[in-house]
């Protein structure tokens, strides 16, 4: 009987992915205070490579150090780095392709999803603030010089992840960062050539991939992380992907990850946002496991690339009913990793057949903070705490420990918020002294 999940592929470039599960990208705030990669990433990737998948990749390694997705980010800002720089990102890809996989490197610009302890001016294709618990300031308007600064950056360090050993890289488009706000009518109100019609939107996102590709070779993996829909009222919609899709069709891409969701409705973590802001979900969707896979069944009809998908599959079952059904190329796995890294090598050993669902077992109960709490509010915090909790046994793991599967989600919240202040701190610290 052929096993679907241990299947190789063969990628455009070349390249071959030993088997068909990838670790997905999960931010780390792992960096020391001046951005660079620690002992913790070599760690951290070194069990991950073990655990089994053949494709990992990293969390989002940064362009612009002013503006980051959180403190302790990796930025690569300038690109090429410096000696110190290029021996850690060295020691961090070894340790990630230790076991024969490939270790893709994600690149993005956080745009206007920059918190205010990160920075008092997130940048963005229009100045439309985030508005999410005070977090984010008001971003300002990217001059035209800057966007193509921008995609030479992305390509660049593109090109210093090659160098430095990683195998493959991912152009971070989705989530509502810098280029996926650009896709959205919501948060691109621009009226140039990088606004407007789709084509203008889509066009930052175009050329950023084709320096990339110019920067790397037709030999080296380019892949692109792409929102299925925004879910968001006046956003980036499933019809206009399926066109930026058809675009993408001619820029030699090796694999295509479909995700879905901002900030304001983070469907990627299985939860809607404000309801007057939403879209509705499919109802099919809402039935299945894997939270996008019906919208990449959409963008099989059309991509000429392979594909994956990531997002909610828990069982052997539903990812081979995935790649069976010739819907995705590729599963994406994240969460389960971070409570047992070694995931996968015991489902292509058939040794299991579901994953934890960590997510049940840590839920809040609706009385916790008051009978007055908002629904919004309530269901913020379950994010929130959710992925505060997977941060915190992530670290663990950089430590060479096991999960703690005891830690609720309330107490994680707050940890993970106060971690996330005390890195700021030592960041902002070092630029002072630097």
């Amino acid at each position: 009987m052929t096993d679907l999940l241990a299947q190789p592929l063969a990628l455009p470039c070349g390249a071959r992915l030993p088997n068909r599960l990838c670790k997905a990208a999960m931010t780390e705030g792992l960096a020391d205070p001046q951005l660079r990669p620690t002992e913790r990433h070599v760690a951290l990737y070194r069990r991950w490579a073990e655990g089994g998948a053949g494709l990992l990749l990293t969390g989002n390694v940064q362009i612009d150090r002013r503006v980051l997705e959180r403190p302790a980010n990796v930025a690569l800002d300038p690109a090429p780095p410096d000696a110190e720089t290029l021996r850690r990102l060295r020691a961090w890809s070894r340790a990630g392709t230790s076991a024969g996989n490939h270790l893709w490197m994600q690149i993005s610009h956080a745009g206007r999803q920059s918190p205010w302890y990160v920075t008092r001016e997130p940048l963005a294709p229009s100045p439309v603030q985030l508005k999410l618990l005070a977090n984010y300031a008001k971003p300002r308007a990217l001059r035209e010089e800057e966007i193509l600064d921008f995609i030479q950056r992305y390509a660049r360090v593109a090109a210093t992840a090659r160098e430095a050993g990683f195998t493959g890289v991912q152009i971070h488009a989705a989530h509502g960062y810098l280029l996926s706000s650009f896709l959205s009518p919501v948060t691109n109100r621009r009226t140039d050539a990088w606004g407007g019609s789709l084509e203008n939107r889509a066009r930052m996102l175009i050329e950023t991939i084709r320096a990339t590709r110019k920067a790397v070779g037709a030999d080296f993996p380019v892949s692109v992380k792409l929102n299925s829909d925004d879910f968001r009222k006046g956003g980036f919609t499933h019809e206009e992907c399926l066109q930026v899709v058809r675009w993408l069709n001619d820029e030699r891409l090796d694999l295509l990850e479909l995700s879905g969701g901002t900030y304001e409705q983070p469907r990627l973590l299985g939860y809607a946002g404000k309801d007057a802001d939403a879209t509705p979900q499919r109802a099919s969707t809402r039935q299945r496991e894997a939270y996008f896979l019906d919208y990449a069944t959409d963008v099989r009809r059309i991509a000429t690339m392979p594909l994956m998908v990531t997002g909610g599959f828990r069982t052997r079952a539903g990812i081979e009913e995935a790649l069976g059904g010739g819907a995705v190329d590729v599963v994406g796995l994240g969460r389960p990793l971070c409570g047992e890294p070694d995931l996968p090598k015991r489902l292509l050993a058939r040794q299991i057949d579901a994953l934890p669902r960590y997510e049940k077992r840590m839920q809040l109960g609706p009385g916790i903070l008051g009978p007055t709490t908002k629904v919004f509010l309530f269901r913020l915090i379950n994010v929130f705490g959710q992925q505060g909790w997977y941060y915190l046994q992530l670290y663990r793991l950089a430590d060479g420990l096991g999960p703690n599967l005891k830690l609720g989600v309330f107490g994680a919240f707050w940890r993970y918020l106060a971690d996330e202040y005390r890195q700021a701190w030592r960041m902002h610290r070092a630029r002072r002294h630097s």
